[in-house]
């Protein structure tokens, strides 16, 4: 039985990626932040090369034995992606050594929210996604591929219909919306003619739509109508994959856990928790509904040591000691005004 050593977990997604070593018995060794590792978004070589980096650092650093490793993340949606992805790592040291763990990250974000084994999470941060589990290890998955595969929003959507609400009440064929002034005020240009010149000859990276979203969800507060009609929309899309899921997977009629997370929901717009809450009572009596602010690197390393072995005792330590590290870097973040900026960072936990 093994009683010592360490793994290394990475939670990576669009705009930054997480990765800490913890040790068997729960205590986190050491963390560090690097770039996107969202292959799709970044292409394989390159979220290949940070989450190497990162690994190969935290393997330095804690100087412990590897037991493992578990790698979630953002754009491994289909069965042929993980496997490409893991015949990227094959060559590399530390893939090889004990438990090799590596699926998409909504399977971080569902063990950050929930143990049970029936449960079902839906992330909404850049985009959309959802994932649910069984007892007996059967899964419902989506390909999450955007509007191919018949998915609408998450943050970059969001904030183009808000561009899409201000362009047709600039010329006259929409409703009026505050979003004529929000959207350009929020990229310091003069109005909605400049934003859409500014896209269209590429001054402004396509990306700036997600940085869009809290304009939409403050908008949606102060009663806006077509920030109203967009989170309602929203709402409803979050519902259906959710409904989905749990469909497939035959819990309609159980009390099962939905975890909600990402970015626009942790922003707890309570029109949009309002109406998701609404829709999954009404289609879903039985189902509980949670909000999870905690980072998906919790499921991701909680997932990783149960893999190895680990005790119940030694997981809460480990889910205690990084909410706790995480939390200390968000107040950080925050008092720098730069909350998720997504910049290649670290530290380290003694």
């Amino acid at each position: 039985m093994v009683t010592s050593g360490m793994i290394v977990a990475v939670d990576g997604g669009g705009s930054k990626t997480d990765a800490v070593a913890v040790s068997l018995d729960g205590r986190v060794l050491a963390h560090l932040r690097g770039a996107a590792t969202n292959p799709q978004t970044q292409g394989l070589e390159r979220a290949v090369a940070v989450v190497d980096s990162l690994v190969t650092e935290l393997i330095e650093r804690a100087g412990s034995p590897l037991l493992g490793s578990g790698v979630f993340l953002s754009g491994l949606d289909l069965e042929i992606e993980i496997e490409i992805f893991r015949a990227a790592i094959a060559h590399l040291p530390w893939a090889s050594v004990g438990v090799s763990l590596l699926d998409n990250d909504m399977f971080a974000l569902l063990r950050t929210g929930t143990v049970e084994p029936d449960a079902v999470a839906v992330v909404c941060g850049t985009g959309i996604n959802c994932v649910g589990v069984r007892a007996d290890g059967e899964t419902a998955r989506f390909a999450a591929l955007g509007t191919i595969s018949g998915d609408w929003g998450g943050g970059s959507q969001l904030g183009e219909q808000a561009l899409w609400y201000a362009a047709r009440a600039t010329d006259g064929r929409g409703i009026p919306t505050s979003f004529t002034e929000s959207v350009p005020r929020h990229f310091a240009l003069p109005d909605v003619a400049a934003v859409i010149e500014a896209l269209h000859f590429g001054r402004l990276p396509r990306s700036v739509f997600a940085t869009l979203a809290s304009v939409v969800l403050d908008a949606s507060e102060a009663g806006d109508v077509a920030a109203r009609a967009i989170i309602d929309r929203q709402a409803r899309e979050i519902v259906d994959l959710g409904v989905a899921a749990l469909g497939r997977l035959g819990l309609l009629s159980s009390a099962v856990p939905i975890v909600l997370g990402g970015g626009v929901l942790a922003q707890s717009n309570a029109a949009l928790i309002g109406a998701i809450e609404g829709g999954f009572f009404e289609r879903a009596p039985f189902c509980r509904i949670a909000v999870i602010r905690d980072r998906p690197i919790i499921g991701a390393t909680l997932l990783t040591l149960e893999a190895v072995g680990a005790s119940a005792e030694h997981l809460e330590r480990a889910r205690v000691g990084l909410a706790g590290r995480f939390a200390q870097l968000d107040e950080k973040h925050v008092s720098l005004g730069r909350r998720d900026s997504g910049k290649v960072g670290n530290d380290r936990t003694p």
